[in-house]
């Protein structure tokens, strides 16, 4: 493969990733799928990592953000599927 197609399926996994993240926090559905006001939102977000409330809204957004990982990795450790008892 040459190297120009590794560098690409790199970068498609990580916008892929990336808009996982977008799904993940719940966006598309609380937006109704309005991209417009995702886009709106992130751009808030970029508008708040220029300005002197940087320092502050990295740390609440990384901490808010690993909780939800942790939580996540928890709820999948102690939720195994179950087989089905109901003879479907």
């Amino acid at each position: 493969m040459r190297s120009w197609q590794v560098e690409r399926r790199k970068r498609t996994k990580h916008l892929i990733e990336l808009g996982g993240l977008v799904v993940k926090a719940g966006l598309v559905d609380l937006t109704g799928d309005d991209r417009a006001t995702i886009l709106g939102a992130l751009l808030w977000m970029a508008d708040k990592l220029k300005s002197e409330e940087r320092k502050r809204a990295l740390a609440l957004w990384t901490e808010k953000g690993n909780g939800a990982f942790e939580a996540e990795h928890s709820a999948g450790a102690h939720h195994r599927p179950q087989s089905r008892q109901d003879g479907a």
